[in-house]
């Protein structure tokens, strides 16, 4: 099954994530299908909290890809900004 989900990167205490298409059995931070954004949790000032390419995630959606609690909730939240802009 195909899992759209957060991948974790950045220094320790300064968590960072990437948003990323993967195979449901392989490791949060293995191998990966295609990423597709980015949620940094920490942004402050001008720096982008959430950056996702929504036309992406349709699309694997639309091919059966399932997203995560997280990666849903920021969905919405991308989808709206992009909307509004």
């Amino acid at each position: 099954m195909v899992k759209i989900r957060l991948t974790r990167g950045g220094a320790k205490k300064r968590p960072f994530y990437h948003i990323i298409v993967t195979d449901s059995r392989s490791a949060r931070d293995g191998r990966n299908i295609e990423r597709v954004g980015f949620y940094n949790p920490v942004a402050q000032g001008n720096e982008k909290r959430v950056e996702l390419n929504v036309e992406r995630v349709k699309h694997w959606v639309a091919n059966g890809a399932q997203l995560t609690d997280k990666v849903a909730v920021l969905y919405k939240e991308a989808a709206k900004a992009a909307a509004s802009a």
